[in-house]
């Protein structure tokens, strides 16, 4: 059973707490903004800076490929979620133990939420020293080849390492950050940022280590976690981070069921989308049946006119209705 590197001590994260804190918070501002537009992506994503954080605001909506690859299909399609707004500390200190949620821990630099690696709800710190092999999103099919999906809230999101995104980086390279924990340390490549190879075992539980310049830094990796599975430093409140909800219903109906995995996965899955009307279709087979969830622009903002029939609700005909509030 694969084990990862429990957390630093305690008199070293106070030591790099302090290293952290050296790093003011106009320079911080600067270096998330750089990040951003050193990339590429100012013109899907914005950086403001107020009360202590950069706000990186996008819809969540990368421009490239998606969902090509999956096989354990969750049912769940990427609909764009305007305004979502990531907030990333600019006077990151790190504290004395790891912190989980079932939800975003960071963002890609082009406003991509990242999520830990599993799709099992919220990790335990008991749960985060312990590969769980059945929950691992990449082991089990549930990425595509750009290393997100959709999830319950019809949002795409990064598991693992946005691979799309890095290719089409303008300073693609192993010094680009290419994404930042809510709790202000940045996100790099699966090498150091000086381009040398991270030695085994020197990551931590949460895939970060000790960084020269902001105390701290996170990374991707080939093997599970994939990319951050916890925040290592101090969050004051992780039930305000940000969180995308399901869709609802226009009419106020009830919302449909979230969708669920077909048990061995499926077949030939393919998503398109069609610029000029809008319009959505992703298609797959499942024991020899086809299905298929297919949505459009209702004309009403932030609302799709929904076609399906999908192994969740038994390949029933559905069609609503569905927005974002």
């Amino acid at each position: 059973m694969q084990k990862f590197l429990l957390p630093f001590g305690i008199a070293v994260l106070a030591s790099l707490g302090t290293a952290a804190a050296a790093h003011d918070e106009s320079a911080h501002c600067d270096a998330v903004a750089a990040s951003v537009a050193e990339a590429g992506f100012s013109d899907v994503v914005t950086v403001t800076c107020e009360e202590g954080q950069a706000l990186i605001s996008g819809d969540t909506y990368p421009d490239h490929d998606m969902m090509t690859g999956i096989t354990g299909t969750n049912e769940q399609v990427p609909v764009p979620a305007p305004g979502y707004v990531s907030p990333v500390d600019l006077e990151p200190v790190l504290g004395s133990e790891p912190h989980t949620r079932d939800a975003a821990l960071g963002v890609a630099i082009n406003g991509v939420p990242i999520y830990d690696y599993t799709a099992g709800g919220e990790m335990s710190l008991d749960d985060l020293g312990v590969y769980q092999e059945r929950l691992d999103t990449v082991a089990t099919g549930q990425l595509d080849v750009c290393g997100g999906h959709a999830g319950r809230g019809d949002d795409y999101h990064y598991h693992a390492e946005p691979t799309c995104m890095i290719d089409a980086m303008q300073n693609a390279g192993p010094d680009a950050i290419i994404g930042w924990g809510f709790d202000g340390f940045p996100i790099y490549t699966k090498t150091n940022p000086d381009g040398s190879e991270i030695a085994d075992g020197v990551l931590d539980v949460c895939n970060g280590q000790v960084d020269e310049v902001f105390g701290y830094r996170y990374h991707t990796s080939a093997e599970a976690p994939y990319i951050i599975q916890c925040l290592m430093g101090a969050v004051p409140d992780m039930r305000e981070l940000p969180r995308v909800g399901p869709l609802v219903p226009a009419d106020g109906a009830r919302a449909p069921e979230p969708g669920r995995p077909p048990r061995g996965g499926v077949e030939d899955l393919v998503f398109s989308q069609d610029d000029e009307t809008g319009e959505r279709l992703m298609t797959y087979r499942y024991e020899g049946a086809d299905y298929y969830i297919k949505y459009a622009p209702s004309g009403t903002d932030d609302c799709y006119d929904f076609e399906s029939r999908t192994v969740t609700n038994g390949g029933e005909l559905f069609t609503a209705e569905l927005c974002r509030e």
